[in-house]
């Protein structure tokens, strides 16, 4: 009789006939897991060894095996919130839209205000968003903040701006149109307070569950006073820290002029005065800054949140206090500014200390052949979303669809090409981390209008499977990409803060 005190042993698994992603052993094609640690990596002919030894062996058919994913980029909340709420990003028109708003508002007689996200007029053959009177009838008059797919811009009922003082004087209000800009961050700010501390903490508990799922073993959290609150980032890295998951790496985004107000970053746990810190907005809300005016908006060029002062001023501040600066730059007049801010910085402090903090942009869109070489040189991340046919943020549709379009076709193509298939070897030299933008991307798609909360789904946290059907062992604890685990991309691409990363065999990329 066994000793009821003793441990059992931890369940065995053998992967074998793979590909298995390891700087350790490039051409490894089998691993062993043992509970939820890996014990050992190497060759098919040294598997057999395990081979009787374990509890079971899982054939992979030539799939690939990778250590757990970092998303580069992600609004845990935000994506939570549309795990568990109102997400818009499966309505074919915008009746159909109407429909889900409606139903999401009686389901919920007893929130405050309505928050939702993800439409698209552009998708939809209307060709138009809903209008403030459409809204105010399906929600029965109630507040609704709802955000574009990308974020960027939002719609909200009359009740909800009646929450809001000022805000039809605030730059980027129009009426009836999408707020942007001071408008929309105003009734952001004031539509996000009314969430309860438990609110919130269900909506990061379902983003966490749902990333595990995935296979993404780490956050970069991309926080700031625009986006959400220093509560909310609190927050989440102590559930982080005190429950299993997905690791979180908070950001936060405001700009910073002097040692003082580094040290406050520092003290909210984020590891930069980075992410969406705004150069300029986005390409689907026409606010992403162009040097040449909008094809299907030739009145305008966006809009410059940033100058290249600004940007010199908070990147000197963060290398002098050890931090890593960044900002979210789409439009290649914004990525522009960026890079010649970065450069009058290294002016200042120094071009090795500079290239030392792997400084990083996100999003990064709308690059050139000369804004690649300065970003090769000045050492900066790129935090991208490389096109994808699924994408809403950087969509592959065909050539006449309004997305592809609307920077223009030559430079859309030019975009394309820096992170598709075949980018230009000087990218080779700016190692990319990737993110799908959360909650933009991998929140599931509901079916049907959400008269009750989703659920995340997929299989348990700790395996995953990819679109092609392999399965992958999340290591224990996960890797980020700072570390050397892959980003949340179809290859393996690496982010920073940490020392300079690697290849799969190992060599440092320059």
């Amino acid at each position: 009789m066994s000793d009821s005190t003793t441990p059992s042993r931890p369940r065995t698994l053998l992967l074998r006939g793979g590909e298995v992603h390891s700087p350790a052993d490039p051409f490894a094609t089998a691993m062993v897991v043992e509970g939820d640690s890996i014990a050992w990596i190497g060759s098919e002919g040294a598997a057999d060894s395990f081979a009787d030894n374990v509890d079971e062996v899982v054939h992979l058919d030539g799939a690939l095996v990778t250590p757990a994913f970092t998303d580069a980029h992600v609004h845990t909340t935000a994506t939570g919130l549309a795990l568990t709420g109102l997400d818009l990003s499966g309505a074919a028109t915008l009746t159909d839209a109407l429909v889900r708003i409606r139903a999401y508002a009686e389901s919920r007689p007893g929130d405050r205000v309505l928050l939702g996200t993800g439409w698209d007029a552009g998708a939809w053959p209307e060709q138009r968003h809903p209008s403030r009177a459409e809204l105010d009838a399906a929600t029965g008059g109630r507040p609704l903040y709802l955000t574009r797919i990308d974020v960027h811009s939002a719609l909200a009922t009359t009740a909800m701006l009646d929450l809001v003082p000022g805000v039809t004087g605030r730059e980027g209000y129009r009426d009836d149109a999408p707020l942007t800009g001071e408008a929309h961050h105003a009734v952001r700010e004031v539509a996000h307070a009314t969430l309860t501390p438990a609110q919130r903490t269900e909506a990061q508990r379902a983003a966490r569950a749902h990333a595990a799922s995935l296979g993404i073993g780490a956050l970069h959290e991309c926080a700031g006073p625009d986006i959400s609150s220093e509560e909310d980032l609190l927050s989440l890295l102590s559930l982080a820290d005190q429950e299993a998951g997905p690791r979180v790496f908070g950001y936060w985004a405001e700009l910073v002029t002097s040692a003082k107000e580094a040290e406050r970053v520092r003290e909210l746990g984020a590891l930069g005065a980075a992410g969406d810190l705004f150069a300029d907005g986005s390409l689907g809300s026409h606010t992403a800054h162009l040097c040449a005016p909008y094809a299907d908006a030739p009145h305008s060029t966006g809009t410059a949140q940033l100058d290249a002062d600004a940007i010199a001023a908070h990147v000197a501040t963060c290398t002098e206090a050890g931090l890593q600066a960044g900002f979210h730059a789409i439009g290649d007049a914004a990525l522009n500014a960026v890079t010649e801010g970065v450069r009058r910085a290294a002016e200042t402090v120094g071009l090795p200390r500079v290239r030392a903090a792997r400084h990083r942009i996100e999003h990064a869109e709308m690059l050139t052949e000369a804004t690649i070489a300065d970003f090769a040189d000045l050492a900066l991340t790129a935090s991208v979303q490389p096109p994808s046919p699924t994408s809403p943020i950087w969509p592959s549709p065909p050539p006449s669809s309004p997305v592809s379009t609307r920077p223009g076709a030559a430079r859309t193509a030019c975009t394309r090409a820096v992170w598709g298939p075949s980018a230009p070897s000087p990218s080779t030299r700016t190692p990319p981390c990737c993110g799908p933008e959360c909650p933009s991307h991998w929140v599931p798609t509901a079916p049907s209008p959400p008269s009750a909360p989703g659920r995340p789904s997929g299989p348990p946290p700790s395996t995953a499977r990819t679109s092609t059907g392999s399965r992958y062992a999340a290591p224990s604890p996960p890797t980020p990409a700072a570390a050397g685990g892959p980003s949340a991309a179809t290859t393996p691409v690496y982010s920073s803060p940490g020392p300079p990363p690697t290849t799969p065999s190992g060599v440092p990329v320059h």
